[in-house]
């Protein structure tokens, strides 16, 4: 097995999955047959500058944004029955991108501090002006899952989520991937962006802590400008606690909070969706020379597989 952590993100009735070099997408269409995608990376990815502690949190964010976007909008074309008309670049995947970032910063980050603000005059101290900001951004952010949680097409993105992340864990067990292996394992895992969001909420109070309170201006520009700082921070944060997550009693203490939180983004999933992610990631595998070359030889490909 690889020493490389693959990774993953749910999308529309699918799963995508990233490794060294490619990253492919697999999605259940409505007449029962997973149609894959696969590409490879794009360059930036082997630049060894972005391989630097820190700056490799950027293509973390890149994952989440940029291949997590593509992919989400190709997957609903599929999931439509819209295979002619599936596309993952141009004007309308960019501004998604663009938008779901501003409205990210906006939420997530910009409401709590001015929120924040409409109380300064009460709070005494920075501290407890960045305290409270950091506890009205993690209340958003839970609520927000809860009510996404209570949508059924998006609880049905959550059980994809789950079988994600069942399906790593197969693989870095060393399990055999089939569903029937896969579904005893995990729906966490330490590498979750769920996770990698709360840690980047929580050392945001610490970080932000440490510019006191000047104006508000000063204020909802630093939270902006923090962003990549904290990520790539938190980055090396996730990396660290899934090196040691199994030696580490301190460390499983300390990602407690993250996967309980991930109860709220996983589902558990079927048999149907546990076929989906296991077939996304064997695409990345054959493509790296780590399982035997079967079905897929093109950039896309139709794969019949029924309906559970």
């Amino acid at each position: 097995m690889s020493s490389l952590n693959y990774g993953g993100q749910a999308v529309i009735e699918g799963v995508m999955m990233r490794g060294a070099q490619q990253w492919a997408v697999s999605v259940r269409a409505p007449d029962g047959r997973i149609v894959q995608h696969q590409e490879p990376l794009p360059a930036g990815y082997r630049n060894r500058w972005l391989q630097l502690p820190l700056l490799r949190g950027l293509v973390s964010l890149w994952d989440a944004l940029g291949l997590g976007t593509r992919a989400l909008l190709w997957s609903s074309n599929i999931a439509e029955g819209q295979e002619d008309q599936a596309q993952m670049s141009g004007a309308a995947a960019w501004g998604t991108v663009a938008a779901s970032l501003a409205l990210g910063i906006g939420v997530f980050f910009l409401l709590p501090m001015a929120l924040t603000s409409l109380t300064d005059r009460w709070l005494s101290s920075s501290l407890a002006s960045n305290l409270l900001e950091g506890a009205l951004r993690l209340v958003i952010f839970v609520v927000y899952l809860l009510a996404m949680g209570l949508m059924p097409e998006i609880r049905r993105v959550f059980a994809y989520h789950g079988a994600e992340h069942k399906t790593i864990n197969a693989y870095e067990a060393g399990a055999e991937l089939t569903p029937e292996a896969v579904a005893a394992f995990s729906r966490q895992h330490v590498r979750c962006g769920t996770g990698f969001m709360l840690i980047v909420l929580i050392i945001f109070v610490l970080v932000s802590s440490l510019l006191g309170r000047p104006s508000l201006l000063v204020r909802l520009a630093s939270r902006v400008v923090l962003i990549p700082l904290v990520s790539g921070i938190a980055y090396e944060v996730i990396k660290f606690s899934a090196r040691h997550y199994e030696t580490s009693r301190t460390v499983r203490w300390l990602l407690a909070p993250s996967l309980a939180l991930q109860r709220l983004t996983t589902r558990e999933p079927d048999a149907g969706m546990l076929e989906v992610a296991i077939a996304s990631l064997q695409v990345v595998l054959r493509s790296e020379g780590l399982a035997a070359a079967e079905t897929v030889e093109s950039a896309e490909t139709v794969l019949p597989v029924a309906r559970s």
